[in-house]
């Protein structure tokens, strides 16, 4: 049981690595489409480019859903509406007519009769108003609106909407009938009577009426037509019209939904998680390969997991939404992400395993995919000093430019002319750059919960008003003048060679901070004359000085310096030795350690920190030299760089002869500037 602890102990990184790489690639493949894939692809209006198309088997075509809209559309307008009769109601009124006929005309002896014409000219009235019904409400529905009226669950008839009474119209009606028959005096109570008594008996039978729209509805054919099996479907080169868009279409979704869906579903599954994963190993194998200081950071390979994750999330979702606007995810934010905390290689292998993945997904993959691998090309090209605003913008127009040419010229090909290309994809493009612009607060965002250092980072570090450095320079004076000395060779060095110009000069502003806890025991800081190093053995001596590197580390992990920074202040000695007390104990003491004047390392493991050695050396080491010349600057360069060599410093760090021999170069320039020498004329 211990001993398997101890293995899971001392391999729990690689566990750690292979458990992401398991759950990415089952969370991918769950995002991915459960189908097998059509393997044609086509849009309206298109030449067909594959090989003549027969049906594989026999299949409905399958009708539009603009096609259905329309017939649900007739059916909605054309639909009966059904009202319900209230009969006792026709009754009550005649009833209620009689009686209050009598009490208004009582007066009236010759008109006061039931048998009278005055009063039959009423009752014809109500005959008429309920001979197809009053409506309770006005419906506004359109007059010839076809509407059944029912009673008891029983069809009383069927008849037009504008053949009824609204109540909304009963003061004109009354008016209208009862204008040329009976005198004015009369009319008026006559009107009012009816207002009294007349009571609406149709009302809207809301739930029986949508009920049958949905049962017309429900009858709705999906389907128009059928296609036998190897019946021809499409010719090569035949333009996809309408009818074919639609064969097309309905093969493209059978297949989908039966082939692979009943039969070979486990299959897919299985094919598409094959694929996936090999395509995270390769990322893998890359990290591993070239870049082995990313691969033994869990962190690090969390965060290139997460960013390939996440394009791919919003991708899925837009396609989900509407496929149409696939171009308005940001893509190109990948390889700018990348570039800023890594470098642009691993971030343009990451965009480009990205879009291959993506390209099981999206409609017209070929096109999609070359259009986001060139944005991805160009993005990688042109954006450089990403903590420049204008430089982000400049960059962004050109991507967007890319992809409004690429688009356009993939339109030309498949269409022969331009006269039906679509505008607002191009708008799409456009928001698409609009959207890469949030890299700089979401590079921002992943450096405070990754706890990773970009530019942008590097660009405030490199501020000489940060409290570190005023500390430092209130403290050690001649360290800080020392530092900046340091950062302006190391500078130019690294932009000689192409390294990380602003990452150096950040190393070196920070790489000496251990000397505040005792700035007087070193030379640079000595303005009183007095050297403390007289009341110490040469030992002690070599401690105070080795340990300036491990209290640098320490003040810098209490101000929170990035670990790309500690990792200047760790290597900028390698394992070298304090060489002046070393050889002055060895003088007066044959057997002594040559630890305990060595530096504990690690030694420079990259470009950056091995520039910043160099330079360390030549600027610490040029105080020194008197009456300099060019011929002793050379030599003096020379000499130093060469001696870290023959000690291996260099070993391990990614640095090639010739850029050791360029940054000699830069280092001698620079010195004689700062000497002020003049080219030695001939007596």
């Amino acid at each position: 049981m211990k001993e398997l602890l101890n293995k899971w102990y001392k391999n729990h990184a690689l566990v750690y690595k292979v458990l992401l790489f398991l759950v990415t690639t089952l969370f991918i493949v769950y995002l991915f489409p459960k189908t097998g894939k059509f393997r044609y692809s086509f849009e309206k209006g298109k030449p067909w480019q594959s090989e003549n198309l027969y049906a594989p088997f026999n299949f409905a075509i399958k009708k539009s859903k603009s096609e259905i809209e329309k017939e649900q559309f007739e059916i909605e307008n054309n639909a009966l509406v059904y009202f319900h009769v209230d009969a006792d109601v026709k009754n009550k009124v005649q009833s209620d007519y009689l009686k209050r006929f009598n009490e208004t005309f009582k007066d009236t002896l010759d008109l006061s009769t039931a048998n009278s014409n005055f009063y039959k000219r009423g009752k014809a009235l109500i005959d008429e108003l309920y001979k197809n019904g009053i409506l309770d409400v006005d419906y506004n529905y359109p007059d010839n609106q076809s509407v059944v009226l029912e009673a008891s669950n029983t069809v009383e008839k069927q008849l037009e909407y504008g053949d009824l009474v609204e109540i909304s119209d009963l003061r004109t009606y009354c008016e209208n009938y009862f204008s040329t028959r009976i005198s004015s005096s009369n009319r008026t109570k006559m009107i009012s009577l009816f207002f009294d008594i007349i009571k609406p008996n149709i009302s809207l039978n809301e739930s029986f009426t949508q009920k049958a729209l949905e049962e017309e509805l429900s009858q709705i054919s999906q389907t128009r037509g059928s296609i036998d099996k190897d019946q021809l479907i499409i010719s090569k080169g035949q333009v996809v019209e309408d009818e074919e868009y639609s064969i097309l279409n309905s093969l493209k979704s059978e297949y989908e939904s039966q082939v692979w869906n009943t039969a070979n579903y486990n299959w897919v599954l299985v094919a598409y998680t094959l694929l996936v994963a090999l395509a995270l190993l390769m990322l893998l194998l890359f990290l591993r390969k070239y870049r082995i200081e990313v691969f033994l950071n869990n962190t690090k390979v969390t965060f290139i997991f997460f960013n390939i994750v996440l394009m791919i999330v919003l991708t899925t979702l837009i396609i989900n939404y509407n496929s149409q606007y696939v171009y308005v995810v940001p893509l190109c934010i990948l390889p700018l992400v990348l570039k800023a905390f890594f470098d642009a290689r691993l971030g343009l292998f990451a965009h480009v395993l990205t879009v291959l993945l993506l390209g099981f997904i999206v409609p017209n993959s070929y096109e999609y995919m070359f259009l986001q691998i060139i944005a991805g090309i160009v993005t990688i090209l042109t954006v450089s000093e990403l903590y420049k605003r204008a430089n982000l913008f400049i960059s962004v127009g050109q991507i967007t430019l890319i992809y409004i040419i690429a688009y356009f010229a993939f339109f030309v090909i498949q269409e022969g002319q331009i006269t039906s290309l679509k505008w607002e994809t191009f708008g799409l493009f456009i928001l698409c750059g609009l959207a890469t612009l949030f890299v700089q607060p979401l590079i921002y965002i992943y450096e405070k919960i990754f706890g990773l250092v970009s530019d942008v980072s590097l660009l405030e570090l490199s501020d000489t008003n940060t409290k570190l450095l005023k500390e430092l320079s209130n403290k050690a004076p001649g360290t800080f003048h020392h530092s900046l000395n340091v950062a302006n060779l190391a500078e130019a060095s690294a932009n000689e060679i192409g390294a990380n110009a602003m990452l150096v000069r950040v190393g070196a502003l920070y790489h000496d901070i251990g000397k505040m806890k005792n700035p007087t025991y070193f030379t640079e800081n000595q303005s009183t004359g007095i050297n403390p190093h007289n009341e110490l053995s040469n030992r002690e001596s070599a401690k105070v000085i080795i340990d300036h590197v491990l209290n640098g580390i320490e003040i810098a992990k209490k101000y929170n310096l990035p670990d790309r920074v500690i990792d200047f202040i760790r290597t900028h000695h390698g394992t070298s030795l304090v060489y002046y007390f070393y050889m002055k104990d060895k003088a007066e003491n044959e057997n002594i350690e040559i630890e305990d004047y060595s530096y504990p390392g690690p030694k420079p493991f990259s470009k950056e920190t091995a520039i910043l050695m160099m330079c360390d050396s030549v600027e610490a080491a040029s105080k020194s030299l008197k009456e300099p010349t060019t011929t002793k600057i050379n030599a003096f360069v020379e000499n130093i760089i060469d001696k870290q060599m023959e000690s291996g410093q260099f070993l391990n760090a990614d640095i090639t002869f010739k850029e050791i021999q360029s940054i000699k170069k830069v280092l001698k320039h620079k010195l004689a500037n700062i000497y002020h020498l003049r080219i030695e004329y001939p007596e």
